[in-house]
């Protein structure tokens, strides 16, 4: 309950604080647009904009971000405005109808989405300029080249009041610093691991299951938060980077903290795996001795944390490296006995990732990163360069053809109706597809036109409850924005809303109270709502068109595309020299095609169904997390094939006689689990249930589809999944094991001992992959 407690205070104080900034921000536009001097009020014609980028910009933002969003803002600018300006003069008075703005804005949408590297922040910013720059023009009836620069330059000191407010906002009262909010998160990833780390010792070391169990469930959720952690670290992490440009004393922060406490979260994982085959508590091979070595290594890997959490220098922990030597040995002793059964397997791999969680913790200094390391690109190749080279270094991509010319299209097509509907609100149509864009494929975009559009009714009314309660008064309506901030900032944290369907109820409201001068306040808002509406139906209208292919179609090809990476991997699974780099490269695909997979199946879950049959969730996410389980396994495979590598290497030409018999386990194990895998690859290529009960019938097997069951177990052709051969394999790879340490041991090699300990880790690798499919 009180870490609930914190919690519930946690989210609140970042949502005030978000608010807070968010509403000094749009705080300073309004002044200057509404009190400021009459020169400045002339050349800042879009007040609109302005608040757009303060909310594109300042949402849930640091002095890095907004640092990050002037350059972002200028690049965009430069972008739009420039090819824009020549256009206009070029298209002249007399040829400005519908047709030749809506197609002049679809191609400077094109040009600016046609390069893949540039930011999403600046693609929005860009976006939106291009459709004030044309539309509004074209009603305004811009007729001369005078004008024509006018109108440019006050698009783009719109743009930059926006940009200047969210800087000013982030460094009043005190300047929100991402190193800050960098040290704080790792602080708390560190005590997260501490706190996992503590409760399974305490699971490994229980008296019976119950209380085994009841340790596992208390590390879940810490799980869960954990990852949050981990992705906000990894979010500040680059929004450092743009702090240390002003900041030079920032050389030196600590940028590396975050990459160490992700190394930690591996072995975490594994040995949550291990407590979850474990089958019997207490642990039967567990002694007074093996705690004793266990206590000491948790307490080694906590007061590392702590190291790092208050960023201590390295000399602090000399104390703790005196140890290190004695810890590895009790490790060591640890591994010695032999496994006679499988249910001692998972003990054997917990001791290895308890190891390994040990040497990581000791694998790189806790000072700052290198000087090399830390320079930011910027730095290295020069401000304007690097990020110019970034943006158009990539340009020339034919898979960019696609997402460009179907947000050109979205583009114009919502201009063009927006006109059609109603000339002097026009913009607005389009100007919600430009803030809108995505940065990669969504599910159609129903569920992200679903929020936008409901957001923005609810700002919507919102605003126009607000001019009729305080119609006469601006000042008070605009203060009245204030607890609106607060809510909106809870709406892009929740689940319903999200970040799109919050950010679209804070501009809906922000347009009616914090300008003035736009008409009745109830007619802007039935305009804008309508204009909304036609700008989210052609951006659906031609995602169905340009991208027909389903979300859950998606799932499944991927789905079938890791099986056929994962049987790549079990195909390079060996014990021979030189393997690790191998298998860490086909461990890094896998990981990728499942990261993506896991993409499609959340795109698929918010996917409507209409005509289609629903998608089956709860299978894909069962399947998506065995396969993350084997990607974490792959890893640990790894290391541990490196490990013996490593140790063989003292042993020369006796090794390699001795390991031809496990190495002809391996092929066994790989034999049955590639056969696995091809029927699983097959399976996932049927067309439907039909076709895969005729199939069964062909076979002369006994099915049951709604049940799930079936007579007989081996459905896939040459699977080999039958119980008795998996004993066979574990038993000969155990036996074969034993042989060569005994072996070892009775010739008294130095390094006998570790070489137990390596032989019995890839032992526990093995069976675990075994045990997860």
């Amino acid at each position: 309950m009180l870490a609930t407690t914190d919690r519930a205070r946690a989210v609140w104080q970042r949502c005030l604080a978000s608010a807070f900034r968010t509403a000094l921000a749009c705080t300073i536009v309004g002044c200057t647009t509404l009190h400021g001097p009459a020169a400045v009020q002339h050349h800042i014609a879009f007040p609109a904009f302005s608040y757009v980028t303060v909310i594109l910009i300042g949402t849930d933002a640091t002095l890095g971000d907004a640092l990050h969003g002037c350059w972002l803002a200028l690049y965009a600018t430069v972008q739009s405005v420039g090819p824009a300006l020549p256009s206009l003069w070029l298209i002249g008075p007399a040829r400005f109808t519908n047709g030749t703005i809506s197609l002049a804005v679809a191609l400077g949408a094109f040009v600016v989405a046609f390069p893949e590297g540039t930011h999403l922040i600046a693609k929005r910013i860009a976006l939106g300029q291009i459709v004030i720059m044309y539309v509004v023009a074209f009603i305004n009836g811009v007729d001369t080249h005078d004008q024509a620069i006018m109108h440019s330059l006050n698009v783009a000191a719109s743009t930059a009041i926006g940009v200047l407010a969210c800087a000013i906002a982030l460094l009043l009262p005190y300047p929100r610093l991402a190193c800050w909010e960098l040290k704080q998160n790792c602080g708390r990833l560190a005590e997260n691991v501490s706190e996992r780390l503590d409760l399974y010792v305490k699971a490994f070391c229980a008296e019976d299951k119950a209380l085994a169990l009841s340790y596992i469930s208390q590390a879940k959720p810490l799980t869960i938060a954990g990852a949050k952690l981990l992705s906000s670290i990894k979010r500040y992490q680059e929004s450092v980077k743009w702090e240390r440009l002003p900041l030079r004393y920032l050389r030196n922060s600590y940028l590396n903290l975050g990459e160490r406490l992700q190394e930690l979260e591996i072995p975490l994982r594994g040995m949550e795996m291990a407590l979850s085959t474990t089958s019997s508590f207490p642990i039967r091979m567990l002694e007074a001795e093996t705690k004793q070595v266990l206590a000491q290594q948790e307490e080694h890997v906590i007061l590392t944390l702590k190291q790092i959490k208050n960023c201590l220098p390295r000399d602090s922990s000399t104390v703790l490296e005196s140890n290190v030597d004695k810890i590895i040995e009790s490790l060591q002793t640890l591994h010695a006995t032999t496994p006679t059964n499988h249910e001692d397997l998972p003990t054997f791999f917990f001791l290895f990732c308890m190891k390994l969680l040990h040497c990581r913790s000791l694998a790189k200094p806790i000072t700052s990163i290198h000087q090399k390391d830390s320079s930011t690109p910027c730095e290295k190749n020069g401000f304007f360069k690097s990020t110019w080279m970034s943006n158009w270094s990539t340009s020339v991509n034919r898979k960019r053809l696609k997402p460009a010319f179907k947000c050109s299209l979205s583009l114009g097509l919502a201009v063009l109706f927006g006109l059609i509907y109603n000339k002097n609100y026009s913009c607005w149509s389009g100007l919600l597809v430009a803030i809108s864009v995505a940065a990669a494929r969504e599910a159609t975009s129903f569920k992200a036109a679903n929020v936008r559009a409901q957001g923005t009714v609810l700002g919507t009314v919102y605003g126009v409850f607000g001019c009729f309660v305080f119609e006469r008064y601006l000042p008070l309506r605009f203060i009245s924005l204030l607890p609106w901030f607060v809510v909106t900032s809870f709406l892009r944290h929740s689940q319903m809303y999200s970040q799109a369907g919050g950010i679209s109820a804070v501009i809906g409201a922000l347009l009616l109270l914090g300008r003035k001068d736009f008409g009745l306040p109830s007619e802007f808002a039935i305009a804008r709502i309508v204009e909304t509406f036609i700008g989210l139906s052609c951006s659906i209208m031609v995602d169905l068109i340009l991208q027909p292919t389903r979300s859950s179609s998606l799932a499944k090809v991927q789905l079938s595309k890791c099986f056929g990476t994962l049987s790549a991997c079990v195909s390079s699974m060996s014990l021979a020299a030189n393997t690790k780099t191998i298998l860490l490269e086909k461990q890094r695909r896998l990981n990728l095609d499942v990261s993506e997979l896991g993409k499609f199946i959340g795109e698929a879950e918010v996917e409507p169904n209409f005509w289609f049959l629903p998608f089956n969730s709860a299978c894909y996410c069962t399947l998506l997390g065995s396969l993350s389980k084997v990607v974490d396994l792959l890893l640990f495979s790894a290391d541990a094939v490196g490990l013996l590598e490593q140790e063989s290497q003292k042993l020369g030409a006796s090794w390699k006689e001795s390991v031809n018999k496990l190495n002809g386990d391996v092929e066994l194990f790989k034999g049955m689990a590639g056969s696995l895998v091809e029927c699983f690859e097959d399976v996932t290529l049927l067309k439907s249930l039909t076709f895969l009960e005729k199939q069964l019938e062909n076979k002369n097997i006994s099915y049951d589809l709604e049940l799930g069951k079936s007579s007989n177990l081996n459905i896939c052709k040459d699977s080999g999944l039958k119980d008795d051969k998996i004993d066979s394999i574990i038993n000969s790879y155990l036996r074969h094991s034993k042989e060569i340490v005994d072996k070892f041991q009775a010739a008294d090699h130095e390094g006998g001992r570790e070489l137990k300990s390596q032989c019995f880790i890839i032992v526990i690798e093995e069976l675990s992959l075994i045990e997860v499919w």
